[in-house]
């Protein structure tokens, strides 16, 4: 793999996207009265906060953000739990994550949510890379893009200069 890295999508480009996944979840849920956002530890927490805050300036559903913390090296090893205990039944719950790959992160970070009834479960990733091997396709989704299985997909939403690179 070579170190060259090209830009895939810039702040304003990402912030255009989150805005417009954004909508698409209104449009989708907006009876709803919450929904909770869950992101994977990591791009997927920021995400996950960037995506309840633009759903709240655009309608009038509470949204709440919560962490799903688990080690995506040994997914399927290590301990799944969530930043704080809350009751997600009845509720939509929207499960996020910065780039789907495979998909296994996705698949076990829906396991808290399997047992507590909830109305509905989603999955929102910003970078679909369409390598899936799991049973689990965003519901919505910010950039759909054809990668090899050898080149690698880095989002960084932690700063005020938003990036998502190819490698």
């Amino acid at each position: 793999m070579s170190d060259t890295m090209t830009l895939v999508l810039n702040h304003k480009e990402i912030n255009r996207k989150i805005t417009r996944m954004a909508y698409e979840i209104y449009e989708r849920n907006n009876e709803e009265q919450e929904i909770i956002f869950a992101g994977i530890t990591g791009m997927g927490l920021i995400l996950a906060n960037l995506l309840a805050t633009s759903l709240s300036g655009i309608s009038g559903i509470k949204t709440k953000a919560i962490e799903v913390q688990l080690d995506k090296k040994s997914v399927a090893e290590a301990p799944i739990t969530l930043s704080e205990h809350i009751s997600v039944e009845g509720k939509v719950v929207i499960v996020v994550d910065d780039v789907l790959n495979t998909g296994k992160t996705l698949v076990y970070a829906l396991f808290p949510f399997l047992q507590d009834h909830a109305k509905k479960i989603e999955v929102a990733v910003l970078v679909n890379r369409s390598h899936t091997r799991y049973p689990v396709t965003p519901d919505y989704t910010g950039l759909e893009l054809a990668t090899t299985l050898s080149e690698h997909i880095t989002v960084d939403l932690s700063k005020d200069n938003f990036t998502a690179h190819l490698h």
